[in-house]
């Protein structure tokens, strides 16, 4: 007996105009919390819950949870590719998202996740040290420093020989709730936004958890890791 791919009842779960309108809005590779695909499709946040649970229990997502929140991503490149692909069959619709204010722009763009750097910023560098090799992402949503990463952080200004793991690692990956994607977290990151603080490249909003990156904080990030301000406007 041979089996076959049970395409009709991933074809009914993309069919669905409320759950196709949440698959796009992961198209870009971010993950959202169940209200922004909610808001996304335009349904309620009952409905949004029951049409993501026919999309995980369909293969079509996966979730990951981050404290309190559960974000929602495709479960694969795979899936993507056959969004696309029927997407190129007809004529494309925008996703529906909220517009952001200027405070939530400045959150968005570089702020304190806790202890840590995050946003926009906080990803680019992230970014930035995986580029040069100085860490690795791996299993168990963890970062590995390598030997290069360890001489550089330490060229830096930072002892990583006397940072003290947590249970999670030295480094862990944090999911950044603006641009669902991962960021440095754990000690080794709390060790160097304290040591961009500390030098001057970054500075704290007197009213809020996001921060300003300086000219030398721009400078030292062009230098070290290859980001430009422009490319992250």
């Amino acid at each position: 007996m041979t089996t076959q791919p049970n395409i009709a009842a991933v074809a009914f779960l993309i069919a669905d105009p409320a759950r196709v309108a949440m698959l796009s809005a992961l198209l870009d590779g971010r993950a959202r919390p169940a209200g922004e695909l909610a808001y996304s499709a335009g349904v309620t946040a009952q409905t949004a819950s029951s049409h993501l649970g026919k999309l995980l229990a369909g293969g079509l997502l996966a979730v990951e949870t981050e404290g309190r929140h559960r974000y929602y991503r495709l479960a694969g490149p795979h899936v993507a590719l056959v969004l696309e692909t029927l997407a190129s069959i007809g004529p494309a619709e925008s996703v529906r998202r909220k517009p952001l204010t200027r405070d939530a722009q400045k959150l968005r763009f570089a702020r304190c996740c806790y202890d840590h750097l995050a946003g926009r910023v906080g990803i680019a560098v992230t970014h930035g040290l995986l580029e040069k090799g100085f860490l690795i992402a791996a299993e168990r949503k963890r970062f590995e420093l390598t030997a290069a990463g360890a001489e550089w952080f330490d060229r830096m200004g930072m002892s990583t020989a006397s940072i003290k793991p947590t249970r999670y690692g030295l480094a862990r990956q944090c999911l950044d709730w603006t641009e669902r994607q991962h960021h440095l977290a754990g000690p080794l990151g709390v060790h160097l936004t304290n040591l961009l603080f500390a030098e001057g490249c970054i500075r704290r909003s007197p009213s809020s958890r996001a921060v300003d990156v300086t000219p030398k904080g721009w400078k030292v990030l062009r230098e070290h890791l290859g980001i430009h301000e422009q490319a992250l406007l």
